[in-house]
């Protein structure tokens, strides 16, 4: 696993985990550049994390994989776990993993970047991200108010690479300028999550101080992440 501690990072190694598959971790500094390297370009080519070589791909042969949502569906599909046991499960389970890395991640991330980090605070720019970042979390509420209608207590019915995608994300909520007692049932879903063994287990991952992001207060991390000159 070519692995930084971020959200999309964090979905592998909660779903590593749950698998309870052994693996190994390639730290990529992001703030550093790591991911512009020429050997982790070879395996994911929009130099983003996380990315995976499974040595035991189709037909047994070793295969490498980029995108979050496409290691989450590569690993459900390998193990038959976290995916439904049905075409009508799937389409549904699949429905919330793009809405997750199609919508809810980079609009979040839209909103990180300029509440926190643009070297320029651009009023529009952040009423816009947290008036969507909002939208988004009373979509997820909703959702989850409708599952828990139907007895059920995830995104998509059973747990799933749904809840694994978007889990992490969500824990960031305060800095979304989301007020969580707005809404209930999607806190009480995300400490269900939380609660989780092979969550806990992922969560306590730690890596050595150099590679940790210090975006917030590094500008040459900042230049590096976000491109700015």
């Amino acid at each position: 696993l070519y692995y930084a501690a971020t959200p999309n990072g964090r979905k592998i190694t909660i779903m590593l985990e749950e698998l309870e598959l052994p693996y190994a971790i390639y730290p990529i500094n992001i703030g550093r550049g790591d991911q512009f390297k020429p050997d982790f370009l070879a395996i994911s080519p929009n130099n983003k994390i996380p990315a995976i070589v499974d040595p035991e791909g189709p037909e047994g042969q070793p295969v490498s994989i980029f995108e979050s949502g496409a290691i989450l569906k590569y690993l459900a599909e390998k193990f038959g776990r976290f995916y439904g046991t049905n075409w009508s499960e799937r389409i549904k389970i699949d429905e919330w993993l793009f809405w997750q890395v199609g919508g809810f991640g980079p609009m979040l991330g839209q909103n990180n970047h300029f509440s926190r980090y643009a070297p320029e605070k651009i009023p529009y720019a952040i009423k816009r991200y947290q008036d969507e970042s909002h939208r988004l979390y009373r979509v997820l509420d909703t959702q989850l108010g409708k599952q828990a209608d139907l007895g059920q207590s995830y995104v998509a019915g059973d747990y799933s690479i749904a809840d694994i995608a978007i889990f992490d994300w969500s824990r960031g909520s305060d800095n979304h300028g989301i007020d969580i007692a707005e809404f209930p049932t999607f806190a009480a879903w995300r400490q269900r999550v939380t609660d989780r063994p092979a969550v806990q287990r992922a969560l306590a991952i730690t890596l050595d101080q150099s590679q940790q992001i210090s975006a917030a207060n590094d500008r040459e991390a900042q230049r590096v992440l976000f491109n700015q000159r």
